[in-house]
């Protein structure tokens, strides 16, 4: 059962990280006009930015993300 649950979880995921994706090359090809696509491309950015701003925690969040994240 917990297997099931986990393999479900997985799969949400990977299907946020393709949607994800396919948003910012949807942003990034319309310049942002897309009302539900919004700025993908520009809140990354600003995450991203915010994270490097943060010195060492930023460094540890990112850390804690990709291993999150790993297969």
């Amino acid at each position: 059962m917990i297997r099931n649950a986990q393999n479900a979880i997985k799969a949400l995921t990977s299907l946020g990280l393709s949607l994800l994706a396919l948003g910012i090359v949807v942003g990034l090809l319309s310049g942002g006009s897309i009302p539900f696509v919004g700025n993908i491309a520009s809140n990354i950015v600003s995450l991203v930015n915010q994270l490097g701003n943060a010195g060492v925690v930023g460094l540890i969040a990112v850390g804690v993300i990709l291993w999150l994240f790993r297969d």
